[in-house]
């Protein structure tokens, strides 16, 4: 296995038309549909770039931009955006076209935290990233601050740190009803 790959090596796309059976009630694709392909590409991805089964550890911020229409095709893009030692960050895009207009939607873009398994389980190294240019270098970065500030906010808001007096100020001109001691 090597030490090192590119984004390039691991890079994958799908492209699917959306069927009837897609849809939700109100006639467009359902997102559970779309998260389920996100899912997949993730997956092919990161198995692709550390050569291991891999696990979805998380996702970050699945923002719908865009509704995608039965009868559209979607493309899915994956790539490897950061590395850790056993984890990697899959960067996906999610664009829908419709194959009468020629329109292409942007609906989705997303990172899934993958973590390379083992047989038994267990996690391994996975190869690191070689970065060729600068959006590359900016989608590393990007990942890593990502990384750090959910570690941040994990940690800041943790039962055992929470201090309920700090936070009232923020609860001004919110839609809530505060009941708490």
């Amino acid at each position: 296995m090597k030490k090192f790959k590119t984004a390039k090596e691991s890079k994958v796309s799908i492209t699917e038309l959306m069927l009837p059976s897609h849809s939700n009630f109100g006639g467009k694709v359902h997102g559970g549909h779309i998260l389920n392909l996100m899912d997949q590409i993730a997956f092919a991805c990161a198995s692709k770039h550390s050569q291991a089964y891999c696990v979805t550890a998380s996702v970050n911020r699945v923002n719908f931009l865009n509704p995608i229409e039965v009868g559209e095709l979607v493309t899915l893009k994956a790539a490897v955006n950061y590395t850790g030692r056993t984890s990697m960050v899959v960067g996906v895009r999610v664009e829908s076209e419709n194959v009468q207009t020629g329109e292409t939607k942007h609906c989705n873009s997303s990172y899934f935290t993958m973590v390379a398994k083992n047989g038994e389980g267990k996690n391994i190294p996975v190869p690191g990233l070689i970065v060729e240019d600068n959006q590359g270098l900016r989608r590393f970065a990007r990942s890593m601050e990502r990384k750090t500030s959910a570690y941040d906010r994990d940690t800041k808001y943790s039962p055992k740190k929470f201090v309920a007096k700090e936070y009232l100020h923020l609860m001004d001109g919110e839609n809530v009803k505060l009941e708490v001691d």
